[in-house]
């Protein structure tokens, strides 16, 4: 027929080699997320008067 000839052995490889970068990438992208967020946390936090800090602790508490 002169076409490709995609074999259910090579499509089934695909379809687990696509699913398997996807997990992998999403999971990647989640922990940078996370390292991201935190980072952004402890910046902010720099930049806190004493008051605010101690107030912020107190919340974080339960007092």
């Amino acid at each position: 027929m002169g076409g490709i000839d995609i074999s259910v052995i090579g499509l089934f490889i695909a379809v687990v080699t696509g699913l398997g970068s996807f997990v992998l990438g999403r999971r990647m992208r989640e922990k940078r997320a996370a390292k991201k967020r935190e980072k952004d946390r402890i910046a902010s936090q720099a930049g806190e008067t004493r008051q605010v800090r101690r107030a912020r602790e107190r919340k974080e508490r339960g007092g």
